[in-house]
């Protein structure tokens, strides 16, 4: 998600925490029975949600419509690892719905600015039935566009306020992408393990409390941004507890130069496992020239299998899938029906994954990797278990996932009940913006 407005976000992570830690005597669950009287109302704002799981589309369904036109609208290309992703899903849902070519009109390099609408008018012009956009940054320009041409479905991808809109014909659409950063985290708390058993963490990949030290390079410190990191951080810590992470933001989503940069300067700290929010291989390359020259480090990399550029570093890739939502989306479209609103697709879906697990991985990574996929699909692990983690040294008990009046603050929808916070519930894009216990952000601001 192309998150913009970077400044409004440190009253985001201000009110995150206050909404957390109960901060207000209004708030406050003073009782079991307050509580279960939340968790009703968390259960029906979701069923009036719109949310929609749209995985096992049936493209066998849908009947070849030569008239159909796509349109997407990219912020980059296919030199950038999270555009490579969403161009990949695109051509794998087309070809099974039997979509040509010549159906397919590609936009690329598009900022997040009025060009965007530009070339929502042009696609349109040009007879697209379906139009997406594949960045936050993109949203505003393809509502107006929504509201201009009601007979036009657009998908804002990664957004936010299609429920909110009230029309009919635009839409919002994630991953439960957190779900495979987790197991990743999982695969790199194995090789943590692996180098504990073999004495292998060099005396500066701890802090002064014995706790070991892994970083993380992030885009942007936005809510994606957020719950990834959190969910590889826990990963990590249900094999090895005693962990600390700092993370080194690069405010860009794709720059290969900062990217390696916020890596090295990671790994200065002493860091041993250097994860990734951002769209290059800076980091994982970075990652393996050190390993090379003697350093104990290793990499967990994002969108793209890494082996290429760190055969020896990486360990695996959290990565979507996203000829699942896309499979859906554009067959639903060709049959001319609405595209839900807000669509999520998850491990249970396929729709996110790991990539190939590298050659560096511990010994048993494989089997256990099957067993946490095995438990997220069955609900009996919840990637945000409220016992798992503080903030401010408490319990969260109540935390908010909806901004009702576009000042950047969530004030509606608690999403923590049943003992976890629910990622992706009352919208499909990321809200979980709670910075917890054991996590430095080096330069948020």
């Amino acid at each position: 998600m192309k998150k913009i407005i970077a400044m409004l976000l440190a009253v985001l992570f201000v009110c995150g925490i206050f909404a957390a830690c109960g901060g207000t005597e209004e708030k406050k669950a003073d009782t079991d029975a307050t509580e279960a009287v939340d968790a009703t109302t968390a259960e029906v704002e979701h069923a009036e949600s719109g949310i929609t799981e749209v995985g096992g589309f049936d493209a066998s369904a849908v009947e070849a419509n030569a008239e159909f036109k796509l349109g997407v609208i990219l912020v980059g290309d296919e030199n950038e690892g999270y555009t490579f992703a969403h161009m990949e899903g695109i051509k794998k849902a087309a070809e099974a719905l039997g979509l040509k070519e010549d159906q397919i009109i590609w936009k690329y390099n598009i900022p997040e600015d009025e060009q965007c609408k530009d070339a929502c008018d042009d696609l349109v012009g040009q007879g697209c039935s379906l139009i997406v956009t594949n960045s936050y940054g993109h949203q505003s320009y393809t509502q107006q566009a929504a509201e201009e041409y009601k007979d036009v479905q657009f998908i804002a991808m990664t957004g936010d306020t299609a429920k909110a809109s009230g029309l009919d014909n635009f839409s919002n659409a994630f991953t439960r992408v957190y779900e495979s950063r987790y197991v990743s985290g999982v695969v790199a708390g194995l090789k943590l393990q692996e180098l504990i058993d073999a004495d292998k963490i060099p005396a500066e990949g701890k802090d002064k409390d014995g706790n070991i030290k892994i970083g993380y390079v992030g885009a942007f410190p936005y809510a994606e941004v957020v719950s990834g990191y959190t969910a590889f951080y826990l990963g990590i810590k249900s094999i090895v507890s005693n962990v600390v992470m700092d993370v080194q933001y690069t405010n860009s989503w794709f720059d290969m130069v900062a990217e390696g940069a916020a890596a090295d300067a990671l790994m200065a700290r002493g860091c041993v496992i250097i994860g990734q929010h951002a769209d290059s291989t800076g980091a994982p390359s970075a990652v393996q020239k050190a390993l090379e020259s003697g350093k104990v480090v290793y990499s967990v990399g994002y969108n793209v299998d890494m082996l290429s550029v760190a055969p020896d570093a990486a360990l695996t890739s959290a990565t979507n899938n996203w000829a699942v939502f896309y499979t859906y989306a554009i067959g639903t479209a060709m049959k001319g029906e609405k595209v839900a609103t807000n669509g999520v697709c998850g491990l249970e879906s396929d729709g996110v994954a790991i990539t190939e697990l590298g050659k560096s991985c511990a010994a048993g990574t494989k089997e256990k990797v099957e067993e946490i996929e095995a438990a997220i699909k069955a609900g009996t692990l919840r990637v945000f278990d409220t016992s798992t983690f503080t903030v401010g040294g408490k319990e969260v008990t109540e935390a908010f996932a909806t901004d009702t009046d576009g000042d950047f603050v969530q004030d509606k929808d608690n999403v923590v009940f049943d003992g976890y916070y629910h990622e992706s519930f009352v919208q499909s894009a990321p809200a979980f913006t709670l910075r917890i216990d054991g996590i430095t952000e080096l330069n948020n601001n």
